[in-house]
């Protein structure tokens, strides 16, 4: 998927984003169950974006589906996405 030009386009957006904007982005999705090829390079350049800071993912992410179930915020000293409930 990484080659393909829309996910460059999201994954060069995303590198320009602070932390919080970023987390803004995700939930933006939340709750979102439209689906498309273009959401699916959104999707994965965003949470790509978050595993290149070495920001833990694992509350939304198992290496193959993203959950976007619930809204999260950004855990400074875990380095880590947690969900809110």
């Amino acid at each position: 998927m990484q080659q393909h030009i829309y996910y460059a386009k999201y994954a060069l957006q995303f590198a320009d984003m602070q932390i919080p904007e970023l987390v803004t982005v995700f939930n933006t999705q939340v709750q979102n169950r439209g689906w498309s090829s273009m959401r699916a390079y959104h999707d994965q350049a965003l949470i790509d974006e978050f595993q290149r800071r070495g920001i833990d993912v694992s509350p939304v992410y198992d290496g193959k589906v993203i959950s976007f179930a619930h809204s999260v915020r950004y855990d400074i000293q875990g380095n880590k996405l947690v969900i809110v409930s």
